[in-house]
Formats: structure tokens, sequence, C-alpha cells
């Protein structure tokens, strides 16, 4: 049998939504113990309802896990998540920012109990110290506070959020990372370690196009729509097909010889208003008006198929129906199809972290609210059944 990566490792989740629930996705997904812990009512996500739009997400980001209920604002819930952490590796949260500490179960306090264990916290703008740290964050107010909004849209329009929650997502990988990287540390130093994501830190990086443009130019670059956003690449858009649309790019001179040859059109290669990058810059919109002229009358396969016979960077632009049910998603194992009680068939996706020679573990659904509470108790902090009893009648659990 394949052991995973983290195998042996115990983690506390208290995930909410996206961020710290996708993070315990990954630690689970390579072979982590992950103890979800969520309030006498559920966590976020669950708590909207068993059938709702959240009901998606709840089940792709909490499956492979144990849940357990606990009720961090009652004495006897703070004193019980004390004991657990003392048979634990890992406590990962992405609640608004103290919420742990106001209660005296934050980092300082829970690593006295377990000077080896991993606190991992991922909040809007980190812990430390700065004019923000105490503000709410969430993906739709990290795309604005970042500067992500202000280049995103129509150069006449207004600002524009990108409907994918990538802020979420990105803190979430980030956290994944610090964990590991913490409990790699841990194995020379036998120390734990407290992780501090900040979102706002974790999206900072994927303005670098654009503010490549802002430091070259000395402002920040016009909104671009679909093309460059620093508008010194072209091509570099989506263009319309027969039956949807296409996205192309071209990074480099020989792309962009391809693309010509591949549209039937060498001639346009010895074009003066196409010759370079700044020609075809200076003559984007005649250059886009010559592109789609080809792409217009092809449908979304025959244009890639033509585009990538010849070495051009393009694909289709898919709706949500072709990307669950996408061959190459399918064929690599990272979406799977599975039953959900109320959602019918859904696809259901693996870790993104693989390695050549370790598969990921089959996907079991997610847990029921506390399913593993009375389990968990007796394993880690060695309560009787009738200590649990009286938990669950103080409502601590």
């Amino acid at each position: 049998m394949q052991e995973q990566p983290l195998s042996g490792v115990t983690v506390l989740d208290f995930g909410q939504v996206y961020n710290g629930p996708y993070c315990g996705f990954l630690l689970a997904q390579a072979g982590a113990r992950v103890i979800k812990v969520e309030s006498l009512i559920g966590e976020t996500l669950r708590s909207r309802g068993a059938k709702s739009t959240a009901s998606y997400p709840f089940a792709i980001l909490n499956v492979n896990k144990e849940s357990i209920t606990l009720n961090i604002k009652s004495a006897q819930g703070q004193a019980l998540l004390k004991q657990l952490v003392t048979k634990v590796d890992v406590v990962l949260e992405n609640f608004a920012p103290g919420t742990m500490a106001k209660y005296g179960i934050g980092a300082d306090q829970l690593r006295a109990c377990n000077p080896q264990l991993i606190y991992a916290s991922s909040t809007g703008y980190g812990n430390a110290p700065g004019p923000y740290r105490d503000y709410l964050g969430m993906d739709i107010t990290l795309q604005a506070m970042t500067g992500v909004m202000s280049i995103t849209g129509e150069e006449h329009s207004t600002p524009l959020k990108t409907a994918a929650a990538f802020a979420d997502f990105i803190a979430g990988t980030h956290l994944y990372a610090g964990i590991v990287t913490a409990l790699f540390a841990r194995e020379h130093s036998f120390e734990g370690a407290s992780v501090d994501i900040s979102m706002q830190d974790c999206v900072f990086p994927t303005l670098a196009t654009a503010l490549g443009s802002f430091y070259l130019h000395g402002e920040p670059p016009k909104r671009a729509g679909n093309r460059h956003p620093g508008r010194s690449l072209a091509p570099y858009n989506v263009y319309v097909a027969a039956d949807g649309h296409v996205a192309i790019i071209a990074i480099r001179e020989g792309h962009w010889r391809k693309l010509c040859t591949a549209m039937g059109r060498s001639e346009l290669i010895d074009d003066h208003r196409y010759k370079d990058f700044t020609a075809r810059c200076e003559n984007m919109q005649a250059l886009d008006a010559e592109i789609t002229r080809w792409t217009a009358t092809h449908t979304r396969a025959e244009i890639l198929a033509q585009t990538q016979a010849h070495g051009v960077i393009c694909a289709p632009v898919q709706d949500l129906q072709d990307v669950v049910n996408d061959p190459h998603l399918q064929a690599r194992g990272t979406l799977k199809s599975t039953r959900h009680e109320h959602l019918g068939s859904i696809a259901q996706m693996q870790t993104a972290i693989r390695f050549t020679d370790i598969d990921p573990p089959e996907l079991t659904e997610p847990p029921g609210l506390g399913a593993h509470t009375r389990r968990v108790l007796a394993e880690l902090a060695g309560l009787s059944d009738q200590d649990i009893d009286v938990l669950y009648q103080a409502e601590a659990i």
C-alpha cells in the first residue's frame, strides 16, 4: 500500500468557507488525519443548509476529513481543546483576527500546551502589526484592496472582480505551504511554529505584469479587458469563433509567425504594421480584426487543432459544462464523478499536488456534523462515554 507523504500527521482544522478548508483538503489528500472542528451548528458553509449554492463547495473541500463539534466560547470547550492539542501536530484556522486569542486559545496559549505544535492562521491582512491588521477580509474585499479590481474590466467600465474566488484559494495554498514548511523544520529543531498568512501578501505577486507596466510608464495601467494589462503584447486577446470564443497569445516573434501560418496568412509576417512587438501593439485594433476574420469562420475545435499543429498558444473559452466534463482533467484523475445527496452527480476534485509514484487517497464523503466527536475524544483526550455524555449535556460539544 502506498504511504502518503503526511501520513502520521494529525490536524485540527477550524477552517471556514474556502481559505482554511482548502488547506485542510490539501493536507488530508497528502495523507494527514484532518479533524474538522466545528461549532455546534456547523461551519459557515454547512450551516447554510443541506441544499444551497454552498453544498457543492462544502462537498469538495471537506472530503477525507473527520468532524467533531466544540463550543470554543465555553470554558469546558476551551479546556478540552487544550487537552486535544497535546496529541496533534497542527491547528489551522482562518477566523477573524484575534478570535482564538480572545477565548484564551490562540497560538501562544496552545503552543504552551504543546511546544511542538504548528499553529497556522490565515487572515485578510496577517497578524503582524500594521494599520489593516484588524480589518475583516473576504475574497471580494481583498480583490479591491490589493489592486486587482483596478486593473480588471474594460477601459471605461467600473472596476470588476473576477468571479473566481482566487484570493481565498491562493491563501489556502500558502497556508498549506507554511504548515508543510514548519513540519519540515520541526524535524530538525523539535520545536513548533506559528504560521501567519496574509491574503493581501499572497495576492501581491499576481500583479507582476501590471506592476511592470506601472514602473515602466510611471502611472497605473488603464483597464484593458481581455488584452494585455500593460498593452505591451499582441496578439493577446479573446477572439470570436463560429461557436464561441478562443484565447490566443504570442509571447515570442516565432509564435506570431506560426499564427500567421496557421491562419493561412503568411503575408502578414512581412506587413510593416506587425513586424515586431512594438508595431503590433501600436496597431493592436487592426491586428485583432485580422485575427477575428479568421477565427470567426471556424469552430473552437477547428481553431484549436490548427493552432496546436503549428505550435501556437491557444485555448477555447470553455463554459462550466465543458469544465466539469473536461477529458484531460478526467484522464489525469483530477476530476471524478461522485453522487451527492442533494445535487446528484457532481465532479469531485482530487489534490493538485501530485507525486509521480503515489496516488492520492480514495475520496470519502464529507463528514456529518460532529460524526466523529465521540471517537476522537476517546482516542485523543482519553475520555469515557460517561465523560463525553456530560460534555454533550453541557453543550460544550
